[in-house]
């Protein structure tokens, strides 16, 4: 099961509870007061892992809670800490608030969407945002555990000797949290349904996506590692067919989109044979459109055309046609299915490709008239 997109309830552990009572020793009349404090909550911290590559865990565990504080006891001993939450999640999670109301929290100070639309949507604002999770190892408080009570040891005074007073934990944080996933690499593979793109990943890299003869075999992002020169590697991600209206959600709509957003190159993958009876160019026209009506950032982004199947019929004509439309983009006419011009596609993308560009920063740069 491959889950992208999850809402949760997330809640710190409690403190725990002061403690009311009096040192009792043999020949010590009057030991007075030593109640000690209770413990703190236990934090809700996620974790970046970078061998999870979804959110399934979080599937079968929406609930997420950590352990009260202990109470305090006598002979000033404070009660035990409550553990910590650890949560594993991929590199490149989004947490948004998702709380009717606002949640007063020392990590962040963001007003909450009134629901998850307005967190995913395509007016999504930087006020609604309160994490983006893409180093390996980054952690981040959620939820802060509350504090623990105070004994009656803190009371005492010299009108006071035999204190009673106590004071209770601090409920811990707590809220509905959006988690999503935008899978990080250096390219992402965009076309229609069945333009080959699984089976162009399969010849770039080791990944096993799945390949069949019917559109939307693929149903989840799946990332391959390429080799570089100079001991260096590119991760390209094969990203689910587009159809059109799909940044107005017809289809799988932004189920597929939102996972290209930060890929620095963009690689059209044409089917400029036309076998599903569409025309190449219109094909590319359309694409090109999705992109730019979802986010225009990303059709600023530099990109690449791969004209694949040239082994079927009308290939070549098609070909020409669309490199007379688009002549200032570098074309590249491949057969992934006989491995034909897989070569000159892995140099022109190794020209662009470094392998160690921040993608947490936003990209900025124009069409790569050379690429």
């Amino acid at each position: 099961m491959f889950v992208d997109r999850i809402k949760v309830f997330a809640q710190a552990g409690s403190g725990g509870r002061g403690s009311v009572s009096f040192r009792r020793e043999k020949f010590v009349p009057k030991g007075g007061p030593d109640g000690g404090d209770g413990g703190r909550g236990g934090n809700v911290v996620l974790r970046v892992e970078r061998h999870v590559d979804n959110l399934a865990n979080l599937f079968y565990e929406p609930i997420i809670k950590a352990k009260d504080g202990g109470h305090g006891k006598g002979k000033k001993m404070a009660g035990r800490a409550g553990a910590n939450k650890i949560v594993k999640v991929p590199v490149g999670t989004i947490v948004w608030h998702a709380d009717k109301e606002k949640r007063s929290t020392p990590n962040s100070q963001l007003p909450t969407p009134n629901s998850d639309q307005s967190a995913i949507g395509s007016a999504q604002s930087a006020m609604d945002l309160i994490i983006d999770l893409v180093r390996d190892g980054e952690e981040f408080v959620l939820c802060r555990g509350g504090a623990g009570g105070k004994g009656n040891v803190h009371f005492k005074s010299s009108r006071n000797r035999a204190p009673r007073q106590y004071t209770d934990g601090e409920e811990g944080e707590q809220g509905y949290f959006l988690l999503e996933l935008r899978t990080i690499a250096d390219a992402g593979l965009v076309g229609y349904p069945n333009a080959g793109k699984s089976t162009l990943l399969r010849k770039l890299s080791a990944a096993r996506p799945k390949v069949a003869a019917y559109p939307f075999t693929t149903l989840h992002p799946v990332v391959g590692v390429m080799e570089l020169p100079g001991y260096r590697h590119a991760t390209i991600a094969d990203i689910p067919g587009l159809i059109e209206g799909a940044h107005r959600g017809v289809g799988l709509g932004h189920e597929f989109l939102r996972h290209i957003t930060r890929c620095p190159i963009l690689i059209f993958v044409i089917d400029v044979a036309g076998s599903e009876g569409r025309s190449p160019v219109e094909d590319l026209q359309n694409l090109r459109k999705e992109i730019d009506l979802y986010d225009p950032m990303l059709s600023s982004r530099p990109w690449l055309i791969v004209a694949n199947k040239m082994d079927l019929p009308n290939a070549n004509e098609n070909l020409e046609a669309l490199q007379e439309k688009f002549s200032k983009v570098r074309t590249v006419s491949i057969s992934a299915a006989n491995g034909e011009g897989i070569d000159t596609l892995k140099k022109a993308l190794a020209e662009r490709m470094t392998g160690d560009q921040d993608i947490s920063s936003p990209i900025n740069g124009g069409q790569a008239e050379n690429l």
